[in-house]
């Protein structure tokens, strides 16, 4: 069985996977740092919580935005599975034709993603949209070019910003307000956050579309933490939170190959 974990700034996204079967998912918070000895503790427990024997993972893939969690996530895996983890990095087979400039400088989360929406929707364009710490935009076009993207803050750090940077702004809990209009600061604030955040990502997809793929508009995926705060507002076609599961997985696969 496969262990995943998308490793990010604000939270660890694991899935448990026998074959091509997604089995579970789980979350933990990334914002504490942890020990290899706490995060073995952590897996074993929750392994057994979803009814799978930790003694059965004889695999692990981890896609990181968090450098300093890898040497903690590597003894882990060592100590408590026995195993060497797979690091999605560059210089590893992902079949991607990378178009940045620099091609070092596009994080393994944006590649995940990348390779979880081909899987999903092989031989269309692609524009994956991921509310997480940042929102960002990334495209992909049907012969698996990595175009380029987009980032922005996410809801929790434009609300951040609001409270730090402000003598009377609280924070507030992020939620889809009832109508765009607030009547109290709160309400104003929560419908900036959600409203400023839906205006900005529906006007980048046009954006993207119209330069890049007018003759065959793309797919739009949503995934994240966030994401599903948007469902119900036809700005993606499908909401497929576990797609840096489903790349880590497919880039497990390439390295055997």
């Amino acid at each position: 069985m496969l262990l995943t974990l998308d490793v990010g700034n604000s939270q660890i996204f694991g899935g448990i996977h026998e074959n091509a079967q997604l089995k579970t998912t789980f979350r933990r918070t990334s914002s504490i740092r942890a020990s290899s000895d706490e995060f073995g503790a952590f897996f074993r427990a929750v392994l057994r919580e979803n009814g799978v024997e930790p003694d059965l993972i004889d695999k692990a893939a981890i896609c990181s935005v968090v450098p300093d969690a890898v040497h903690s996530l590597r003894n882990c895996f060592r100590k408590y599975f026995r195993l060497e983890p797979f690091l999605l990095q560059p210089g590893v087979k992902t079949g991607l034709k990378i178009r940045y400039r620099n091609p070092l400088e596009v994080g393994s989360d944006k590649i995940a993603n990348a390779m979880g929406a081909i899987v999903r929707f092989p031989g269309r364009n692609l524009l994956i949209v991921d509310f997480g710490t940042a929102t960002t935009l990334c495209a992909v076009t049907r012969d698996k070019e990595y175009l380029g993207g987009v980032i922005t803050p996410g809801l929790n750090l434009s609300m951040a910003a609001l409270e730090s940077k402000t003598a009377r702004l609280p924070a507030v809990e992020i939620v889809r307000p009832a109508e765009v209009l607030g009547r109290s600061t709160v309400e104003s604030i929560q419908s900036g956050l959600y409203y400023g955040t839906l205006a900005t990502v529906r006007s980048l997809a046009g954006a993207v579309t119209k330069q890049h793929f007018a003759d065959d508009p793309p797919v739009i995926l949503g995934t994240g933490g966030f994401g599903r705060l948007f469902e119900g507002e036809d700005l993606f076609d499908e909401f497929v939170p576990e797609l840096p599961l489903i790349g880590l997985r497919r880039a497990s696969e390439l390295q055997a190959t």
